[in-house]
This record gives structure tokens, sequence and C-alpha cells, in this order.
């Protein structure tokens, strides 16, 4: 047995299984299509549910993949033991309703024997205990005596998950021989220990499951058989566990260089060492699929893991960024397998660096707060600190809680462990994927799903807007039927269409279908499993039925504007890169005949100075009536032109490349002008920040903007109306009512000021003296709070010493303004204490500083009060 490499080995699986009549798919994204029970792809099988169920149509009845997948159900236990990981690559062959038992348990033994090497002798299968077919198979045609042939019960060999297919399982373990055993006499297949490795596991999908515990034969049976890559590298290169594998044994020796730690030294640094090298495996991945770092979702996942390596790294006595260079090794070990790292690799560096100084800071802050924390502790006279404070500085400071226990621990505090589990909990379906009910594929159950699996939809409408085809299925919002009449709602399916149906960000097209007998409104137009398009609307008049030959008319003029927006996000994404950097990607758009929105990667605002020279470069394009040509290619040809591909986005052997005169080329399937001179004209109206990461442009083209300045117009002409001027000297008579507006507000002032001082009076004589300190407190009514200040001022300088506490009742509202001397305050007077203990009785509350403070209250009819309170509050005031 030859000690081959990981990228040795999933190339030899793909390779043995495309010469059993496999189709080779590349690896689907970490992030799942239409499938709501999970929060990230975590099996091979979880992208192709549909094909399973028999919804869509694959594209072979025998598939082969090697899937990235990511499970984070135990997180904490990565690092701990060299088994758990949170990133894995799962070999698979799939039959769907086309091969079953026989074919899947011959071909794993012959890959396993003779195309890997392994030894059959050390080869052990296992069956379900109730499948007597499997074991016949293992026994009578390969050969396997019984004695080595093992049953397992339920548990441990019957695939299911709640309602839909499920069967039994054939696993095949390996004998890594003695020195990984227990050494417990009886240890065989099944024991805990580490000698005796499940590689392989064939599942049998042959029953349906009700979700009641009733099973009833599939008719289409199915084969869907895993093994995890790591795992087999284990066993090919005899290594103790997946952290010794060529590729990630590189990657944890970076982590060694880098921290100056050696392996297996001790148990402490080990533990770091495994988090570090698993996480940032994962941490590379998700990123190169699109995934941003954030507070909900995957993004929080991403984040999480992220923020661990980071931590670990400053265990480890990692000083500094870091994580880049870890990531440009991942990038080197996985890009064969993986080529979009090595294409996605500038933007994975932006956005693990960014968020690795964010984690930085939130470090030093968590400190603070831990600090703060400890601090109401000691005050409050506690040891034990609540777990939901130890929560919120674990989740909503990322501050990890080993380091928040080490430190209380230092100073003979501690925290409340289960109280923190409790709210862990709560928070744990975040990182687990589940989202509500919904069907064995993850979709929402819905009328569609009772359509003809082999109905297709042929899309014709790049080429036109009419097109005569065959209605095959119909459906009302809840059940298929044979017609439609009059006034009812429902969908439409045909053979061929020119309804581009919403995808890609483009908004799908409006339109009307008719037949002889019927006519139907087209509202939308929606993708449905496998090729098949729903045209979704409601009928005007007439029957529509299943077998009518029907016109499909797309609305012209929408379809035409929509293309204007749609062509000029292409245009605006080259601008982006071209202005801010290569690390633009697009990370969602949204067009239609109105407007268009583009999200894009970028880790700061736009200034105003740069959206204009991205404006002004889309502007030239379009002025520069670029042709607009689209290509089907095959896809590695495709990407030789440079083409920018979507983050995520699944591509078949072909694919559609727009190019824009060499200036944009972008893969895409929507619609599109056939010249940029088309567009018109593009105008920003508004750019902002969505997520973190993630910034937005929304813009308008051709008749949008058209309307937008028409509208514009209107504003501006009635602006100036109101102000009795004309549009081309607005400004200079809004510069004149400004200046106007300021000496009349001078003279206002002035007029107040003059009242403040009339209505003071002589109220002077009202001061007293409490304690050696004179105290004037009075009522002035009908003077602002800017007023009572420039009063006060006044006042306290004809005091010469001592405190002025000043109110007024002013239209239902109170003004509360209180001012002391340097001597006053010398003796203990503070205004802002005397402000807090009298405005609770004029119905408000304030304070300020010792010389000054101000409240504001609603009960005027407590003035009175508060200002014999005023006196009260001040002798408790002066020493």
């Amino acid at each position: 047995m030859q000690p081959y490499g990981v990228n040795q080995l999933r190339k030899m699986f793909l390779e043995f299984f495309e010469s059993k009549g496999h189709l080779a798919m590349k690896s689907f994204s970490l992030v799942p299509h239409n499938d709501k029970s999970l929060l990230l792809i975590n099996s091979g099988m979880a992208p192709l549910k549909p094909y399973f169920t028999g919804q869509e149509i694959p594209p072979r009845r025998r598939v082969t993949t090697c899937q990235k997948c990511i499970r984070t159900g135990d997180i904490e236990n990565v690092g701990k033991t060299a088994r758990h990981g949170t990133f894995f690559e799962m070999l698979g062959n799939f039959s769907f309703g086309d091969y079953f038992k026989n074919e899947a348990i011959e071909w794993s033994w012959e890959f396993l024997t003779e195309v890997v090497g392994l030894d059959p002798n050390r080869l052990y299968p296992s069956v379900y205990e109730d499948d007597e077919e499997a074991f016949e198979i293992w026994n009578k045609k390969m050969g396997i005596p019984a004695e080595r042939i093992f049953r397992f019960g339920k548990e441990d060999n019957f695939w299911e998950h709640g309602s839909g297919p499920c069967g039994p399982c054939s696993e095949i373990y390996y004998d890594r021989g003695e020195k990984y055993g227990c050494g417990e006499p009886g240890c065989t297949v099944g024991c805990e220990c580490d000698r005796y490795m499940e590689i392989w596991n064939n599942v049998f999908s042959q029953f349906n499951n009700d979700g009641h515990g009733n099973y009833t034969d599939l008719i289409q049976k199915n084969i869907d058989t895993g093994m995890g890559l790591e795992r087999l590298a284990c066993i090919v290169q005899d290594v103790d566990s997946m952290f010794d594998i060529d590729t990630m044994k590189a990657l944890r020796d970076h982590v060694c260089n880098l921290s100056g730690k050696q392996y297996g030294i001790d148990h402490e640094t080990d533990v770091s060492l495994r988090v570090v090298t698993d996480h940032i495996r994962s941490v590379t991945f998700m990123v190169s699929d699109g995934i941003l770092p954030s507070n909900s979702g995957r993004g929080y996942v991403l984040r999480r893991l992220l923020r661990r390596a980071c931590r670990h790294g400053k265990l480890l006595g990692i000083d500094g960024a870091f994580l880049v260079k870890l990531a440009t090794t991942v990038i080197e070990g996985s890009k064969d397998g993986y080529p979009e790292l090595e294409e996605k690799k500038e933007f994975i560096f932006n956005v693990i660096a960014k968020e690795e100084a964010n984690f930085n800071k939130t470090i030093d802050q968590g400190l603070a707060i831990l600090a703060d924390m400890e601090a109401e502790m000691e005050k409050n006279g506690e040891k034990v600190l609540s777990g939901e404070n130890a929560f919120k500085l674990y989740d909503t400071y990322g501050f990890p809680i080993d380091l928040t226990s080490e430190i209380l621990e230092e100073k003979g505090l501690t925290y409340d462990e289960e109280g923190f589990k409790k709210a862990q909990e709560e928070q744990r379906a975040k990182s687990e994927g589940t989202f509500g009910t919904h069907s064995y594929t993850g979709k929402e159950v819905s009328v569609y799903d009772q359509l003809d699996a082999a109905l297709e939809t042929e899309f014709v409408g790049y080429d036109n807007l009419t097109f005569d085809s065959k209605i095959t299925a119909l459906t009302t919002e809840t059940e298929v039927v044979d017609a439609l009449s009059d006034g009812e709602k429902g969908t439409i399916i045909v053979e061929q269409t020119p309804f581009y149906a919403t995808m890609g960000g483009q908004e799908a097209d409006k339109g009307v279908i008719r037949t002889a007998d019927g006519e139907f409104v087209v509202e939308d137009c929606i993708h449905l499993a496998g090729t098949k398009v729903g045209h979704v609307g409601h009928v005007v008049k007439g029957m529509i039925k299943i077998g009518d030959v029907a016109t499909l008319e797309v609305d012209a003029k929408n379809r035409a504007l929509t293309e204007r927006n749609h062509s000029a996000t292409h245009l605006l994404q080259k601008a982006l890169r071209t202005v801010l950097g290569s690390h633009v990607e697009q990370a969602g758009s949204f067009v239609n005949a109105d407007r268009l929105r583009f999200d894009f990667t970028h880790f700061s605002a736009v200034t105003p100075e740069e959206l204009k020279k991205v404006e002004e470069i889309v502007n030239e394009q379009i002025t520069n009536a670029l042709a607009v040509v689209t290509k089907n290619l095959p896809i590695e040809e495709a990407r030789k032109t440079g083409a920018q591909a979507l983050f995520g986005e699944k591509y078949g052997d072909v694919v559609r490349v727009v190019d824009m005169s060499g200036f944009s080329v972008e893969f895409c399937g929507g619609t599109h002008v056939k010249n940029t001179s088309e567009i018109t004209a593009l105008k920003i109206i508004s750019e902002s920040g969505v997520a973190a990461g993630v910034r937005r442009i929304e813009a308008l083209t051709s008749e949008g903007l058209m309307n937008y300045y028409a509208e514009m117009e209107r504003l501006l002409k009635e602006a100036a109306q109101l102000v009795k001027a004309t549009p081309e000297n607005l400004a200079e008579k809004i510069t004149h009512l400004q200046a106007e507006n300021k000496s009349l507000k001078g003279e206002v002032e002035s007029l107040k000021s003059k009242m403040a001082q009339s209505a003071a009076g002589d109220i002077l004589d009202q001061v007293k003296e409490v304690k050696g300190v004179k105290l004037l407190a009075a009522q002035l009514d009908g003077v602002d709070m800017n007023g009572l200040r420039d009063l006060g001022d006044q006042l306290k300088e004809k005091l010469g010493e001592g405190v002025v506490v000043l109110a007024s009742g002013n239209d239902g509202k109170v003004s509360l303004m209180a001012t002391a001397t340097d001597g006053a305050m010398k003796q203990g007077a503070h205004a802002g204490n005397l402000v807090k203990a009298i405005a609770g009785l004029v119905g408000g509350g304030g304070g300020g500083r010792p010389n000054m403070a101000q409240a504001g209250g609603k009960n005027p009819a407590g003035i009175p009060d508060a200002l014999a309170k005023a006196e009260e509050a001040l002798a408790d005031q002066i020493k």
C-alpha cells in the first residue's frame, strides 16, 4: 500500500467511479441551495436531496462527488481530541434508481483493495441485522467468511432522518493494528478504540418513512455511499489522526513555526495547535463560498471559528496577525481540488485580515468590560459572575469563556457555569442549522411537489418575446388541476417559454398567455424543481386547459427596461473593481424595470469622490456604445476569458458568458441589452452598508432616471415658489433668507434678554443666607433656558459669592437652572446635586456640573415647592 496524499486519493476516487459510468460533479457550495433545513452543507448527499426524492431529474443516474462539508455541533470538543474537526471532505458515489446493493458493495471493495491497495484481510464489513440480502452479497458473492461480517442494530446500521427516504447501511471497517487498540480482551469491530476504523458507509435507500415509523418500499431505490477523505488518508498514510495527514500536517507545521511550539509535547499546546489548524481550514473555505462574518446564521459560525483560531493563536504566543499566513497554506494545499480558493484568495485574505483585526480590538474591549463586571461584583459583595454576563462577554464581544474563567479564578472568583450553558444552548440553534419544519429536502412543502418530475421547460426568451408552446401542467394554489377558469389564480407550466423566471437578481418577466379559449395574465415567473418554469397569475377570461397550445407574450417594455438595469450592474461591478480594487465581489443584486440594486464586498464606506469616479466610468462605457455579445462556452474555456463568476454559484459544464466588448466579461444567465448605449445613462442615488464587509449601491438608468429627474425638477420648482424665487436664483434666495433669519434671531435673543432682566426686577431682595452661603431662589415666568442661563450669570456677578436657583414656567413646561460660585463650591455647594434634588417636584429630572446645572419638567405648579426645597438641599450640602 502506497502512502497516497490527500489530493491523489481524491483524484483516484473520482476517476474510479467515472470508469464505472458515474458523472463526476464538482463540490457544491457550503451554502445550501434552496434548503432551509441546513445552515451549512454537512454531508456528501445533502446537496443531492432532490435527486433522491425524484423531485428533480439528475444530470446522470450515476454521480460521484468530493463534497466539502462543515459540522459545528460539537465545536467545543475540537482540539481537545484528535478526532474532532469542523471541516472535512466527503467522497461519495450515488445511484438514483440505477444500480443497487450488488454493485455498491462490489465497487467499494474493489476500490479499497485493488485501487488503494488495502489488505483485504484487515477489512471487515458490517450489515444491518435484518438485511439478509446485503449479508448474502458479502458472504457468497464477495467471499467474505460469515464470522468476518458483523451485524449491527438500527442505531448503528440504519440511516434515517425524520420522514423521507431511508434504509439499511453496510459499513467497511479497517483494522489498523494493535498499536491503535485499547488492549482489552475481545476488542473487535464496534469497539470505541481507534483500532477498527470505519472508512466506508453504503446506505441502501430503499424505504420511505412517513415520519411515524411506517416504512414503505421506494419505487426508486437509491445508493448513497460516503467515505471521509481525511479518514481514508489516515489509514493509507498510517498516521494517528487527521491532523497528521499530509495537507493538514503542512498546515499544522506552519502553526508550529509561527508559534515556536512543537506538536506532541504538551496536551494544552496540542489542543491549541489543533484548534488553529482545523478552524483556519473551515474559515478559508467558508469565505471562498461568499460567507461573511456576522452575528447570526452561517456568518456567526464563521465569526466564531475565526475568533477561536485567533484566541488559540494568542495562547500559543503568536504575536500580531497570523491567520492570513495560514490561509495561504490552506489554499496551496487544496487548490488542486478546489480552484475557487486560488481564484478568490485576495478576497479571502481581506475578509480574514479585517475580522482578525476587529477581534484583537474586542479582546481589549472584553478585558475592560470584565473589569467593570468585577467592580460591580465587589460592590455587591458577590463572588460569582452571572451566567448571563459571562455569555454576553462570550457571544457579544467574542471573549472566550476559558479566558473569563481564568481571570476570575486568579482573583478568587468564578462564574455561573449552568447559567452560561443555558444561555449558550439558546444560542446554539444559530450554529446548528435547523429552521422550523420542512420537507426532507429542506424546502417548504407546496403544490409544486405534486408535479411530475419529468416535466421540463426550455427557455427560449433570449431570442423571442412571443412564442407558441403546449401547456403541460396547471395548478391552483393548492392542487394540480386539468383546467383553470375565469378569475382563478394558478400556475401554468409549458414546454417552452420566452418568459424569464426570477434568477440571479433579475426580476421575472410579466405578460400574457393566450389560448383559443382563454387568457391568463402572468404576474410572476418562478423556477421549480428541475428545469420547470411556473407562470404565476390569474385567468382574466375563458378557460385554460392542459394540452392547449398557448401563445406566450412577454411585456416587451418591462423586459427592455429590466435589461438596461441588468446590463448596468455589469458595468457597475467592473467600475467598482477598477476604482476600489479586485477584492470587490458581487454579494447580491436586484434589477427590475424601475431601478437596480447592487451589493458588493468592501470594508469601508465608498467616498463621494470614489462614487463620482465609478459613475463617470460607467457613463463613459455607455457613451462608448459597447457591443454586448453572449456566448455559451465550456466552463474551462470560459474561465480562460477572465470572466467574472459569482460566489458560491454552481455552474454546469457549459456556461453563458456576457461580454461587453472586453470591458466587462461575466458568467450570467440573465437577459441583456444588445448595446450599452441603450442604457442611456446611470445615476447612483445612494450608497450604504448592509452587513459587515458588504456595501449597497442603488442606481437608476434609462426611463427610471428620466422619471427621477422629472420629479427632482418638480420639487425644485415647488421649493422655489414657496420662497418666491425661480430655480435659477433659488440658492441665492435661500442665502439671503438665512442671513435675514440670523439677524432676526439675534434681535429676538436681545429682546428676550431685556425681558428677562426686566422680569428679574428687584429679585436680589429675595436673597437668603443658608449656613453662611447666600442663596437666591426665584421664579421668572416666560423665560426660556437660554434666558435663565444668561440671567443666572448676571445675578451671580451681582451676588458676589453664593448660589442662584431660577425656575420658569412656559407653555406648560418648566425650565430649572442652578449655578454656584467658586467660594460657594468650596463650602460644599454643588449645582448638579441641587438640581437633581428638586427637579422631581416639577415632574422632571436633570443634573450637571458643580458650578452649573439644568433640568426640565412638566409641572409648573410644583415650582414654589421646588424653590423652597432648594434651601433645604443647599443646607445639606454645606459643611
